[in-house]
């Protein structure tokens, strides 16, 4: 019997139910990494090609290939953003440091990684050098290694100059257990530094701002600054990087991994000034933007500030805030405590605020 499309249905790899969102096609929506995201991998992917690897739900897989206690991490992307050159990255720092970060997103060491490369006939061969040369700088920075790559050219008008895709490879220490399914009630939520900068740059890139922000994309590897956070504070639950979707999203998936609730307070979750002018400008929700070199940390209370000394010593995470905490109560939901004393209840998101973002 076809399923009532008007019932939500449950995700496999989370536990809360989505909304059916039928299309006869695909749609600009479904690449949003909200709702219509998940309930394209649910409908399509999932129910084909499912297993118990993808049904975790996090940013790399965990494979057991070793007799001892190290695991594999593994992770694919694919990176389609528009402009390829933005204010304080491009396509090729992307590619390396959103794939290095999904590694390490479940306290993996990023080692390795693989490249290919979909070119459009007539794309520059300087423009080509220049993304090249930002791959091979982000990599040292990283300190993995492209190990693996392919190039394939399409006609002329086929293509948008150049698209990538990349697949990360890394080990995995022996008793680390980092993952979305981990929250505790009572951990609490950290965030490594302030929101919306990729999405703000990006759009800027574009000429859609309307006035000259100044701000930068915040593309980053965070694999060394981790590690660092690791190594002092080994009780880590939950590490995950709010790319497409935002911090609003990203926390919903967990919330459904764990089946806890979230609440964050408002006054504490950091915004750069010009991107929340940007925001009120636009009507967009800092909450929803993709970040590209930040990361969520949930661990026990005990670890706070050490967690948040560590952190601040890198520059990718001198902004680096206490946000929220873990709870029992209301599974599945994430809430945001107002400066005005209300509760706001905070969704995945549904559409796509700005496609080609990453």
């Amino acid at each position: 019997m076809e399923q009532d499309q008007k019932q939500p249905r449950q995700v496999q790899g989370l536990s809360c139910p989505l909304p059916h969102t039928h299309t006869e096609t695909v749609v600009i929506g479904h690449g949003s990494g909200g709702s219509m995201t998940q309930d394209l991998i649910r409908s399509i992917f999932q129910s084909q090609i499912g297993n118990e690897i993808l049904a975790e739900g996090n940013d790399a897989a965990r494979l057991q290939l070793f007799s001892h206690g190290e695991q594999l991490a593994v992770s694919t992307d694919s990176h389609v953003v528009s402009p390829l050159f933005f204010p304080g990255g491009d396509i090729g720092r992307l590619a390396v440091s959103g794939t290095v970060n999904d590694v390490a997103m479940l306290g993996a060491h990023p080692a390795f990684l693989t490249a290919g490369f979909i070119l459009e006939e007539g794309f520059p061969m300087a423009d080509l050098n220049r993304i090249i040369k930002s791959i091979a700088d982000t990599c040292r920075e990283a300190g993995v290694q492209i190990i693996a790559g392919d190039t394939k050219v399409v006609e002329k008008g086929k293509a948008d100059g150049i698209y990538i895709n990349t697949a990360g490879l890394g080990l995995i220490p022996e008793g680390r257990k980092i993952g979305g399914q981990f929250a505790k009630p009572g951990d609490a939520v950290l965030i490594s530094g302030t929101l919306g900068e990729h999405s703000i740059a990006v759009l800027e890139a574009r000429g859609e701002l309307g006035f000259e922000s100044g701000i930068q994309s915040d593309v980053a590897p965070l694999n060394h600054m981790l590690e660092d956070l690791l190594a002092a504070v080994p009780d880590v639950h939950v590490l995950r990087d709010p790319t497409r979707g935002g911090l609003a999203t990203s926390l919903n998936e967990i919330a459904c991994q764990s089946q806890v609730s979230i609440h964050l307070t408002e006054g504490a979750i950091p915004v750069q000034p010009n991107v929340r002018i940007a925001c009120e400008m636009l009507g967009f929700d800092p909450l929803y933007l993709a970040n590209e070199g930040k990361v969520i940390i949930i661990l026990p209370e005990e670890h706070v500030e050490l967690a948040l000394n560590i952190v601040r010593a890198s520059p990718y995470g001198k902004y680096a805030a206490r946000i929220g905490r873990i709870s029992e109560e209301n599974p599945g939901r994430v809430l945001l405590h107002t400066a005005f004393g209300t509760t706001r209840l905070l969704s995945m998101l549904a559409g796509e605020i700005l496609p080609r973002i990453c």
